[in-house]
């Protein structure tokens, strides 16, 4: 602790997660009050942008662990008028949150797997639990944010220390991990390269 007038070893505010920091996290819906009944959209969970683009604004709350009741702010990709890539990690992201909430591995393909993997609308992702990869990205003024870009499912040798036994609860007993621990990079879908907010979010 320095003294009084010497600020030099004061912490800064830049106090980020570190990246690839693994935690249990509960995902709430900030309503943006935009429905397309033909997409699905409805509840008025979606927002619509002034550029059209259309996402989830997801808070992230940190629910266990060191990092516990930390937030994390990232937008969900539904559409955007520039082409499908953004919509298209939205939906890999949200693929990877069912994984991981649901207790299912990425490469199971059973009806049991496949039906977990759908929702009746937004509102079954509002308060989903999932254990997240934690990224570092940029926000609209180049400063450094925590971002979830990627959920850790069942194959990931960690998940079940940090998601505990929750992650049970729609798999049944036959979508327990039971894969290798080697088997890490099954989740492309859930686990996009490009780094950064998307153009239109600049």
């Amino acid at each position: 602790m320095g003294s009084w007038n010497d600020f030099n070893d004061a912490q800064s505010n830049t106090n980020l997660i570190p990246k690839g920091t693994l935690a249990k996290v509960r995902l709430t819906i900030r309503p943006g009050g935009f429905d397309d009944a033909s997409q699905g959209w409805t509840g008025g969970y979606a927002t619509r942008g002034s550029t059209g683009a259309v996402y989830l604004n997801g808070e992230f709350t940190v629910t266990e662990g060191q990092f516990a009741r930390r937030k994390i702010f990232t937008l969900i990709g539904l559409y955007s008028p520039k082409g499908p890539d953004w919509g298209n990690m939205g939906r890999g992201l949200i693929r990877g949150m069912l994984n991981s909430a649901r207790g299912i591995s990425d490469k199971d393909q059973s009806p049991q797997a496949q039906a977990a993997r759908r929702i009746g609308g937004f509102a079954d992702l509002d308060g989903i639990e999932f254990v997240a990869r934690i990224d570092v990205g940029t926000d609209a003024n180049g400063d450094d944010k925590n971002e979830i870009r990627a959920a850790v499912t069942p194959d990931h040798r960690d998940y079940a220390a940090v998601m505990g036994t929750a992650g049970q609860q729609f798999g049944g007993a036959g979508n327990t991990p039971q894969q290798p621990a080697a088997t890490q990079p099954s989740q492309p879908a859930s686990a996009p390269g490009a780094a950064g907010r998307p153009s239109w979010a600049q």
